[in-house]
């Protein structure tokens, strides 16, 4: 498929699970594609691979709790690949632990990157993608639709991003910006893995999680959807929460 041909795209996170995918995925649907990731070796990898599969990249590192640092790829970005027109943020973290034994740190760093990180990008992306309309996608979860337990920072971030992609939605879509974001149920990336290692961790609580479908997602999955909110094919749609989790939530 071509129907991202002449797109140019910055995605975060680009370096490992969802974001190389995503950044993979629009690359092979004709996008030029500008990886950006904290881990600047995993983004450049990422660009190697699409350029070997005869596809546009460049790459760069940004630290999305920095909004100088998103403004910074922001320009790097439009500077490689001559403008911008689609951005996906896609950088988050997890930190699961029994909410009264949180430390404040751990809130604190993981609503700078996935909800405040979310917002920075939009923020520096936004006046070059009103010049010519674009798309934002952004990466929420399951977790901001359904409460799960020991991830108070996680779900709290995550419904953050729903809110913050209805409003953006609402204030650029007569200027030719659409805003959706996704709602992942469990995926198989490095950033799960681990699972939720949370000593004395009742199982009854999790029960609530497990999906109808017995497995988990699969990044490219997930990336798939993304490469449909990028493309003209989703051109009705704007202010939406996509859940794609495998029956996680009713």
């Amino acid at each position: 498929m071509e129907r991202l041909k002449g797109r140019r795209a910055l995605v975060t996170g680009a370096a490992s699970g969802i974001g190389r995918a995503s950044a993979l995925r629009l690359a092979s649907e004709g996008a030029a594609v500008f990886c950006a990731d904290i881990a600047a070796q995993g983004a450049a990898q990422t660009a190697k691979e699409i350029e070997a599969a005869g596809g546009v990249a460049a790459c760069g590192s940004v630290d999305v709790s920095d909004f100088a640092s998103c403004q910074s790829i922001v320009a790097a970005a439009v500077e490689a690949l001559d403008g911008l027109d689609t951005l996906c943020n896609i950088a988050g973290i997890l930190r699961p632990g029994h909410t009264t034994e949180i430390d404040m740190g751990v809130w604190d760093q993981t609503v700078a990157i996935n909800l405040s990180g979310t917002f920075y990008m939009c923020r520096a992306a936004l006046p070059t993608l009103l010049e010519g309309g674009g798309a934002i996608v952004n990466m929420a979860s399951a977790a901001a639709l359904q409460g799960v337990p020991y991830n108070a920072a996680y779900c709290a971030s995550k419904a953050g991003v729903v809110g913050l992609t209805q409003s953006l939605a609402a204030e650029y879509a007569r200027r030719g910006v659409r805003v959706n974001c996704i709602c992942p149920g469990g995926v198989q990336t490095p950033m799960t893995a681990k699972g939720l290692p949370v000593e004395n961790m009742d199982p009854a609580l999790m029960a609530r999680i497990v999906p109808l479908m017995p497995r988990v997602a699969q990044p490219e999955e997930i990336a798939a959807l993304v490469a449909y909110l990028a493309s003209d094919e989703s051109g009705y749609m704007t202010g939406t929460a996509v859940k794609i989790d495998g029956g996680q939530v009713a």
